[in-house]
């Protein structure tokens, strides 16, 4: 199976696909190591542009913005509210990388992921919805009843 390049796991609203949970099941094909976890190939490369914005943003949804930050609008009150969600339950901000993004750039912003979430065991990249890795922690993963949750 292909992967979608970094860059197009980066989504307009800020979310880096490559260290989503679901993301990261499918790439590691953990179905097969007996995990039960949807698979997702990211925001852009399912034409989903922002899976949970695209449906309330025109802008999204008819193309004429490649990252929230081209918006005038920025930062809107929808992607507040996931920001803050996404700060309390997952310790990063959609905000904070999408101008991270604009004023650096995205292949510094992914450099900083890539420091950012990495996996102290092994260098693969963890998972911001729950902080493991799904190579090292794969146990851990399969026996939790909250697979989406930091302990």
């Amino acid at each position: 199976m292909q992967y979608p390049s970094e860059n197009e796991l980066i989504s307009p609203c800020g979310m880096n696909c490559s260290i989503c949970a679901n993301y990261l099941a499918m790439k590691n094909q953990v179905r097969n190591k007996g995990v039960k976890m949807a698979y997702c190939k990211g925001c852009r490369p399912r034409n989903k542009n922002c899976s949970f914005l695209k449906k309330h943003c025109n802008k999204l949804s008819n193309n004429l913005v490649d990252f929230c930050f081209e918006c005038e609008d920025f930062p809107c009150l929808r992607l507040i509210k996931l920001d803050e969600k996404y700060k309390s339950k997952y310790k990063m901000s959609l905000i904070e990388n999408l101008i991270l993004t604009k004023d650096e750039g995205i292949e510094e912003f992914l450099d900083s992921q890539k420091s950012k979430w990495k996996c102290s065991k092994c260098g693969n990249l963890i998972s911001c919805h729950n902080g493991l890795c799904f190579i090292c922690d794969l146990k851990e993963i399969r026996n939790r009843k909250k697979k989406y949750q930091w302990e």
